[in-house]
């Protein structure tokens, strides 16, 4: 049994339940004021339904407007429906929550980004996977490391007789420490 929390999961599912609400309203009250959404979604996912010839000039992503001309917008648990204007010619179009990738509100500058499904251990075609079946990320290698503390000096000497050495040896202008002091006026 898996003892994490997946909590990118949980946070990437909360946030499309933003997206959920917000629609509702606009659906049940249409949109107030200025507000107007960008929402883009991958067209190739399954659930998705639009046209054959949008799908075609859209193959992986699509970004529909909902501002002046859409009708119609009907809300589900998992998905929501829209007719919207491509080109003068009305078209309804249904995309599940699953599928979004991003929701924009520029009247208000707010704006979320969807992890992809598939990164986070599902595939593409519907069949879920374990979550977390995916390898995590590994953290960069940081470029420099600190030397390792030493044990005992390059030439046999004790570290503070080491320290000692170090501290008689004259440093480098980068290196030296200026008091600020010493450039105020008296």
């Amino acid at each position: 049994m898996n003892d994490r929390f997946h909590y990118d999961a949980l946070v990437d599912d909360a946030l499309r339940s933003v997206v959920r609400r917000v629609l509702t309203q606009v659906a049940e009250t249409g949109l107030p004021g200025s507000h107007h959404f960008y929402i883009s979604f991958r067209s190739g996912d399954p659930g998705v339904e639009l046209p054959e010839y949008l799908r075609a000039k859209y193959p992986e992503e699509m970004t529909i407007v909902l501002q002046h001309q859409y009708w119609d917008l009907i809300l589900h648990d998992d998905w929501f429906e829209v007719t919207v204007s491509f080109n003068k010619q009305q078209e309804r179009i249904k995309v599940p929550f699953a599928a979004l990738s991003a929701f924009v509100d520029p009247s208000v500058r707010f704006g979320l980004q969807f992890d992809r499904r598939d990164k986070a251990g599902e595939k593409l075609d519907g069949a879920a996977a374990p979550v977390g079946a995916s390898e995590p990320t590994p953290l960069p290698v940081p470029e420099k490391r600190p030397p390792p503390a030493p044990t005992e000096g390059e030439d046999g000497q004790a570290p503070a007789e080491a320290a000692a050495d170090d501290a008689a040896k004259p440093e480098d202008a980068a290196s030296k420490v200026v008091k600020l002091d010493s450039f105020r006026k008296k």
